[in-house]
């Protein structure tokens, strides 16, 4: 046995592990986990955007309750996020993580049937809820029973489930709406039914609770000692990433409804856009990684929100095709390409002090889902109330983009005139 410590949503914790496995053992593990994320990510949250113009087509629900009702699941995502690491402190994770994909797929036919739009919002809430928890938690329990030299890319299959999800979900969500909205459902159901048996026994043993727990006391005391009151700059990083996570919501929650509705190219075309979104979402974090590595995070950092500035207003300057492609395809690719460099950004910012690093990621991803949920409700709102207005929707996400931009700016600026004092 070894002692092997992992992040668990942002925090390190200690737990005994086995020692690194076969290798075949290992990319079992990571069938799982890619399995667990394309049901969690791709199905669970994801899958819904394509849908949203069959819904309104279906009288299912009016225009502004669909919009909600996709809040109401980045609103999941956050709760997932948050109970994710008690919830692992306090259960075996491989469980929860089987029970999260078995609530995921329930979600799914629950859905099939349009009761009532408070149905409908219990449900989605939940949807979300298993994505933030899956995770969270997936790498957390593969990554342990990886060899070393093995977790970068062990991790990178597992993560690339996120990109993945979202090209399935834009493919197959058209030719299941061939049958029908609730055959839709059920037929997403049935994937995420599936997906969850194929990973059922591929998942590694999880260590003990009691050893989770231990580890976390252990844990808690370490914080302690650690600073309470962040830096101006990292204070102003986190800032940065909140109002970059409400620059990617018009994307994710509006551009298919975006084409096929406002722009009356019907929901088959609406969909090969989001195909487009998963195609970037998968080599987004790959591209991001690689230029952090090359320039610094900081710089980089930058540069990102710039051309993730001019990708977001790209709808509200031009609907041509070769320029929602473009703007599909850059938005997409910073969905999770944006973290490796804030955590890089992170790391530069606190050199000196690991367990600063991972309370200040805790703290980072947070701000995240909190921003990206809030703007998804204050977008629904403004939708709502603006006669749908998607247009005005991409410029707000642009001007996010730019503000966090500018605050990057002048926080560099000040480090630099300090360090010339």
């Amino acid at each position: 046995m070894a002692e092997l410590n992992v992040d668990i949503g942002g925090d390190r914790h200690l737990v005994h592990a086995r020692h690194p496995e076969p290798a075949g053992s290992a990319w079992r593990y990571a069938t799982a986990g890619l399995c667990a994320s394309l049901v969690g990510i791709g199905v669970a949250r994801f899958a819904y955007t394509p849908l949203i113009p069959a819904l309104i087509a279906a009288r299912w629900f009016s225009a502004s309750d669909v919009i909600y009702l996709g809040a109401a699941n980045l609103a999941g995502y956050l709760a997932g996020a948050l109970l994710a690491r008690p919830i692992a402190a306090r259960s075996d994770a491989v469980s929860v993580l089987r029970a999260m994909m078995l609530l995921a797929t329930l979600t799914c036919f629950a859905c099939s049937v349009p009761v009532a739009f408070a149905w409908f919002f219990v449900w989605r809430f939940l949807a979300g809820l298993t994505g933030g928890v899956i995770m969270v938690l997936a790498a957390s329990v593969v990554l342990p029973h990886t060899s070393p030299a093995k977790r970068g890319i062990v991790g990178g299959v597992i993560f690339a489930g996120v990109g993945l999800g979202v090209a399935a979900s834009g493919t197959l969500v058209p030719l299941l709406l061939r049958q029908g909205l609730q055959e839709s459902w059920v037929g997403l159901g049935i994937l995420s039914g599936l997906l969850t048996v194929v990973s059922w026994a591929n998942w590694p043993k999880q260590a003990k609770a009691a050893d989770v727990r231990a580890a976390n006391s252990s844990d808690s005391a370490l914080h302690h000692h650690a600073h309470r009151h962040p830096s101006r700059a990292v204070r102003a990083l986190l800032l940065e990433y909140g109002l970059n996570a409400c620059a990617l919501v018009p994307h994710m929650v509006f551009i298919v409804d975006f084409v096929a509705r406002g722009l009356g190219q019907g929901i088959s075309t609406g969909s090969q856009y989001w195909i487009f979104y998963g195609l970037g979402a998968i080599v987004g974090p790959l591209l991001t990684g690689h230029l952090g590595d090359g320039t610094g995070f900081g710089p980089a950092l930058r540069v990102s929100f710039l051309v993730e500035a001019v990708a977001v207003l790209l709808p509200a300057i031009s609907t041509s095709p070769a320029s929602l492609i473009v703007s599909s395809v850059v938005i997409g690719s910073f969905t999770p390409g944006i973290v490796p460099l804030v955590l890089g950004r992170v790391h530069e910012l606190l050199p000196h002090s690991a367990e600063q690093q991972r309370i200040t990621w805790g703290h980072a991803t947070i701000s995240f889902a909190l921003f990206q949920a809030a703007a998804a409700y204050g977008f629904s709102w403004l939708f709502a109330h603006t006669g749908g207005d998607y247009l005005l929707l991409f410029r707000l996400g642009g001007a996010s983009v730019t503000l966090a931009l500018a605050v990057d700016l002048v926080m560099a600026l000040t480090i630099a005139r300090k360090s010339r004092a």
